[in-house]
């Protein structure tokens, strides 16, 4: 199948400018203005953008947690995905304690081959280091196109290692060409503030935040800096919420040190307060938290600032009824929140209309980077003749509202009921394929791939 997409404007991380755009097959093949082919669909992108398929580098479907799974699956969250313009998206494998990679592995290809819609790739997610894991670490650097390897600095006796196991599996990475990802909080420190709480009777979902304050967030940041500093391994810190981890990554760059941080759109946009809505606060109980405005506003800095490269969304979702396993027990309820629909069309409303970030950062944060840091760039995240043809057309000017109603994640409620927005995705390709046109979308599951990945760019 050929595509011509006429007098876009066509944004990139780099440039901006009014040109067309014909697609052959799965990729591009060429970009120009008064493109003169004959192609099977000619699409009129007049007025609107044309920019690179979003990648969400962090999501997690079908996923086991605290006794129940997210509820999105393969098919539901790549599906979601691609109406709001994400083409691919990065879940994360979970390694049992006292099994294997390989397992894992296996386990969570069931899930996704032959369901998943849009394209996918995987972290693996270490939560028990040994000598024969370190083997399995090359195996899959080198074989399995699984490059970045996910650690927890909290969830201890389920998902979290230790320092020194932490720094062996640097060392292993580093010398394979891979990253290290943490989820950095200071697991410990956040253990003993909800036994706290709860030996109050103090379990209504305030007391989640009030359990994860600031600087459990700080430290643990500032701690992997150091690690990362120590063994010279690529880093990424995900889900980054406050200004005391930013200043944490700041501070290294005064010993010359690169660390690539991602933050999650919910942390730019919503605050705390929600917190104080007695137990429907349940439905943005997520970790780490929301936080102040303050540190919005230094996260929409950190952008700014080359500080932080990604913004993904920690998509995560949980039905109502799920939530209300915590209602009498703030540590009963499932993390979580559903946000894979909605982080470009957030990103576009507040971000570029608001003027904090540009239309160039706007590629940069919710795509290119993403590609780059993890090994998949310039197939992915560009607009470029031989790349991969993701490619989101979107109206600038097109205003609706993000309701459960008309949401296509499987999750019977809305963390952003009734939020206005101003730009839609209106038209979205994948791999030259049209995936979403009408309010439709057209691909099936088992059209998403596998995308293995490379090594991390260090240039960003």
């Amino acid at each position: 199948m050929s595509i011509l997409i006429k007098n876009g404007r066509i944004v990139t991380a780099e440039a901006d400018y009014i040109a067309d755009l014909y697609i052959e097959g799965e990729h591009i093949s060429a970009i120009g203005q008064g493109l003169d082919y004959q192609a099977d669909q000619v699409i009129n992108a007049s007025n609107k953008l044309v920019f690179p398929g979003g990648i969400d580098p962090h999501v997690h479907l079908d996923m086991p947690f605290m006794g129940t799974y997210s509820s999105d699956d393969y098919e539901t969250g790549t599906r979601a995905a691609l109406f709001g313009g994400t083409t691919m998206v990065i879940d994360f494998i979970l390694q049992t304690q006292g099994d294997s990679l390989r397992n894992a592995l296996n386990t969570w290809q069931q899930k996704s081959v032959g369901k998943a819609i849009g394209d996918y790739s995987y972290h693996m997610a270490v939560t028990d280091f040994n000598d024969a894991v370190a083997k399995e670490v090359v195996e899959m650097i080198e074989d399995e196109g699984i490059t970045s390897f996910k650690t927890f600095m909290a969830y201890k006796g389920a998902l979290m290692i230790d320092d020194g196991q932490m720094v062996q599996l640097m060392k292993v990475v580093k010398k394979h060409g891979g990253l290290v990802t943490v989820h950095a909080t200071n697991g410990d420190m956040i253990d003993s503030l909800i036994a706290k709480h709860r030996s109050e009777g103090k379990l209504a979902p305030l007391y989640h935040y009030l359990s994860q304050p600031e600087i459990t967030e700080a430290e643990a940041s500032g701690r992997f800096t150091d690690m990362l500093f120590y063994t010279g391994c690529p880093g990424y810190i995900v889900h980054m919420t406050c200004e005391g981890a930013l200043n944490a990554v700041r501070r290294a760059t005064t010993r010359n040190q690169k660390v690539f941080v991602e933050t999650c759109s919910q942390y730019l946009v919503l605050d705390a307060s929600l917190y104080e809505n007695d137990f429907e606060g349940a439905k943005w109980v997520m970790s780490p938290p929301l936080r102040e405005k303050k540190d919005q506003t230094a996260l929409w800095s950190g952008i700014n600032q080359g500080l932080i490269q990604v913004v993904g969304t920690d998509h995560c979702p949980f039905m109502w009824d799920q939530k209300k396993m915590g209602e009498k027990d703030f540590s009963k309820i499932p993390n979580g929140h559903p946000a894979i629909e909605h982080r470009l069309e957030l990103m576009f409303s507040e971000g570029v209309n608001s003027g904090k970030i540009s239309l160039n950062k706007f590629v940069e944060v919710t795509s290119t980077n993403a590609a780059k840091i993890f090994g998949i760039y310039p197939r992915k995240g560009t607009i470029s003749i031989g790349a991969d043809a993701d490619i989101v057309i979107f109206d600038p000017k097109h205003e609706h509202k993000i309701s459960v109603d008309t949401h296509h994640m499987n999750v019977d409620y809305s963390a952003y009921e009734g939020w206005k927005l101003t730009g839609k995705c209106e038209t979205v390709i994948l791999r030259g394929h049209m995936a979403i046109q009408n309010e439709d979308c057209k691909l099936s599951p088992g059209f998403g791939q596998f995308i293995p990945r490379g090594k991390t760019s260090q240039t960003i």
